[in-house]
């Protein structure tokens, strides 16, 4: 699924309203910039009535955004540090405990083509520079490279993807001693649990939001494929978020942000209703796709 195509419409029986992509974010400097609308992306939330946006976006010459889904729990020590035991205290304080963790982890992903630029968010799955991503944020045609959380920039390419789950592994090239995020699992996530939401929305990296999980088992229907168990969450989600991590109070990353639903096609913004992809089906995948690197 590639943020910067057009979109046909899809028809949606017995519901008022199309889910569509929310509209690009600005070029850095991040000055407003018009953008055209037929890169508005249509989804459909299953069951129900308001506009759902996979948080990405695509433009001439600027920033593009996506999110979608990844999470897991540790399987190597090569690809994510040891699950801690005993949650960080979520007051202030604490939050920010949990952001110094993390932030080293989340890194921005980009895809820079002829005329367009994408851009999604990542998570570091290994100290080598292995970046899990969703599918959509390096599906268009162009230069890979990825900018850690310390503003460096390094050359990467795409070496695995799964596009039913939206998900793809993106190989840095020069980097060594990188932190791995840990994963959760989904039976650690409870409905009224804070949550800190990690990535690029419109373009402004290490960004942090927090929230709480609004709701757990949520499914989305894309238009192409179906998304099931997903959490829910109130934390601010935007187009750039995609591929960004969703994160408990332990620092462990519960879920990857993968859609918000809006309440019109015209008005994108995140409203506090965001979707993740559940940290036991991300897990499964990084295995997978895995076997696939040569």
């Amino acid at each position: 699924m590639t943020d910067l195509m057009t979109r046909p419409t899809h028809s949606n029986s017995g519901d008022d309203h199309d889910f569509v992509s929310p509209p690009p974010p600005p070029s850095p400097p991040y000055a407003s910039q018009e953008q055209p609308d037929d890169r508005r992306w249509p989804r459909r939330l299953a069951g129900g009535a308001a506009v759902l946006a996979l948080i990405a976006g695509g433009g001439t010459a600027g920033g593009v955004f996506a999110d979608h889904y990844l999470t897991g729990h540790p399987t190597a020590a090569s690809t994510s540090s040891a699950v801690a035991t005993t949650p960080i205290s979520t007051s202030t304080a604490g939050l920010a405990a949990v952001v110094k963790n993390v932030q080293p982890s989340i890194v921005t992903v980009t895809v820079d083509g002829d005329n367009q630029t994408s851009l999604g968010s990542g998570v570091v799955v290994g100290s080598d520079g292995l970046i899990l991503t969703n599918n959509h944020v390096i599906t268009s045609q162009g230069t890979v490279s990825v900018r850690l959380s310390s503003g460096k920039t390094v050359p990467a390419k795409v070496v695995a993807t799964d596009t039913t789950h939206d998900l793809a592994l993106v190989q840095a090239t020069g980097v060594t001693g990188l932190t791995p995020v840990t994963f959760g699992t989904n039976s650690s996530v409870a409905v009224g649990d804070t949550v800190l939401a990690f990535g690029a929305p419109l373009g402004l990296e290490n960004t942090v939001t927090s929230g709480i999980v609004s709701a757990v088992d949520r499914s989305v229907d894309t238009g192409t494929e179906k998304l099931t168990g997903l959490f829910q969450t109130d934390a601010a989600i935007n187009e750039g978020n995609s591929g960004g991590a969703l994160v408990d109070t332990a620092g462990h990353v519960i879920g990857i942000n993968v859609a918000i639903a809006t309440a019109s096609q015209t008005d994108s913004g995140s409203i506090g209703v965001g979707f993740a992809i559940p940290a036991d089906t991300v897990t499964k995948v990084i295995s997978q796709l895995k076997s696939q690197i040569q």
